[in-house]
C-alpha cells in the first residue's frame, strides 16, 4: 500500500492521515497553552492576518527542519487557524479564510501533478487519495497526451463551474470517448470549490469544549478589528432601488461569499452606470474574500473606459444575465430588458 510521504502530509494537512499523525503523539488542545507552541500560533495569527486584511497569501513551509518536524508543526499550525476562525464566528471570516487557504493548497496540487514523474507514486496518491477518496472523483491519467488528465462527463458536469464560466462550458472542452480533458492546472481548479467548501465543513463541524486562552485571546482581537474595517452595510439602502439580480450579489457579499467572474462584470458596470465613485465601489469590492485593491481598481476603471482601449462597458442585458445564470427576476421586472431600466424606473416613484 502506498502512503504519503511526511512532506506530502505537510502540503496536504487537510487529510485524514494528517490528523491521525499528529494524535499518534497524544497531542491534546490544551497543549496549545504551553509556550512550546508559541511559535505555531504567531505563524497561524500572520497568515490570518494576512488572509483577511490585506487579501495576500504568502504563507511558505518552512523545509529546513526534518520531515517530522515539518509535518507535526504544519498539521498542527493547519488545526490552529481552523480554531482562529472557529472562534472569530464571523460567516464572512471563515468564507475568506477558507478562499485563501484552498488557493494555497491549490498551488501545492497543481505543481506536484505539474512536476512529478509520469509514474511518481505522488502523483498517483494525489489522483487516488485527493480527488478519489475526498472529492469521490475518479480521475485518469491520459497515457498518450503528456501532462492531461481526463475525467467522465457525468462527473465533470457535478461540478458547478461547468455551468458558470464559459471557458468551463463543455462546448468549450475537448471531449472523447465520454471524457473530458484538462490538464493538470484546469484539473486542480475544477475542485476548488470543493476545497474551498471542504475547509468551511471542517471548521463548522468543530466541536470544541474549550479553546485553549491564547488562542480566544488573539481570536478576540482579529474579531474587533474585523468588525471595525467592515461595518454591516444597511440593506434598506440597497432595497429601495436595486434590481433583484444586483441585490442578489449584494446578499452574496454581504454572506462573504466570492463572486464569479460575470457577476463581478454586472455588479461594477451596474455601479459605474449608477454614479458611484471609484471609491465607493472599492469599499464593496473590497467585502470579497480575494479582494485585490490595485486590480479591482484598474478592472472598473477598464469598464469605465478610463484604462485599456477607451472603451466603456455597459451594464448586461437581462437576456445575457439570464444565460450567465444570475438573474433572480421578480414582478418588478416585467417589461425591462437591462437592469438599468429598473433603476430609472423605480426611481420615478
Amino acid at each position: 500500500m502506498v502512503k504519503f510521504g511526511n512532506k506530502d502530509l505537510a502540503k496536504y494537512p487537510f487529510l485524514k492521515e494528517a490528523f491521525s499523525y499528529i494524535t499518534k503523539y497524544d497531542f491534546k488542545l490544551e497543549d496549545l497553552n504551553n509556550r512550546d507552541y508559541l511559535h505555531l500560533i504567531e505563524k497561524a495569527n500572520k497568515k490570518i492576518e494576512q488572509y483577511l486584511f490585506f487579501g495576500r497569501n504568502e504563507y511558505q513551509i518552512n523545509y529546513s527542519k526534518t520531515h517530522e518536524t515539518i509535518v507535526q508543526e504544519e498539521v498542527i499550525l493547519f488545526l490552529i487557524s481552523l480554531l482562529f476562525v472557529k472562534s472569530i464566528s464571523i460567516d464572512a471570516v471563515t468564507k475568506k479564510f477558507a478562499l485563501l487557504e484552498s488557493m494555497r493548497f491549490e498551488k501545492y496540487l497543481i505543481s506536484d501533478l505539474n512536476t512529478s514523474n509520469r509514474d511518481d507514486k505522488t502523483i498517483k496518491l494525489i489522483l487516488y487519495k485527493i480527488f478519489e477518496d475526498l472529492f469521490n472523483t475518479k480521475i485518469l491519467l491520459e497515457e498518450n497526451v503528456y501532462n492531461f488528465y481526463k475525467i467522465r462527463i457525468s462527473d465533470y458536469l457535478d461540478h458547478p463551474i461547468a455551468f458558470q464560466e464559459k471557458e468551463w462550458n463543455l462546448v468549450n472542452r475537448t471531449i472523447h470517448n465520454g471524457f473530458v480533458y484538462l490538464d493538470g492546472n484546469e484539473i486542480v481548479r475544477l475542485f476548488r470549490n470543493e476545497l474551498y467548501l471542504l475547509i468551511i465543513d471542517r471548521i463548522k463541524k468543530m466541536n470544541i469544549d474549550k479553546v485553549p486562552d491564547t488562542i480566544m485571546a488573539i481570536s478576540k482581537s482579529i474579531k474587533i478589528q474585523w468588525e471595525q474595517m467592515h461595518p454591516l452595510p444597511n440593506p434598506t439602502v440597497y432595497k429601495a432601488v436595486t434590481p433583484p439580480c444586483i441585490q442578489h450579489i449584494y446578499d452574496q457579499i454581504r454572506k462573504g461569499e466570492n463572486l464569479p467572474h460575470p457577476a463581478r462584470l454586472l455588479l461594477g458596470t451596474f455601479l459605474i452606470y449608477s454614479n458611484k465613485t471609484l471609491e465607493e465601489m472599492l469599499e464593496l469590492f473590497k467585502r470579497l474574500p480575494d479582494f485585490d485593491e490595485k486590480i479591482t481598481r484598474y478592472q472598473l476603471e477598464h469598464l469605465a473606459g478610463k484604462k485599456g482601449g477607451s472603451k466603456k462597458y455597459y451594464v448586461p442585458s437581462c437576456e445575457k444575465i439570464k444565460l450567465e445564470n444570475l438573474c433572480y427576476e421578480t414582478k418588478v421586472c416585467h417589461g425591462i430588458s437591462n437592469p438599468i431600466q429598473l433603476v430609472r424606473k423605480k426611481s420615478k416613484i
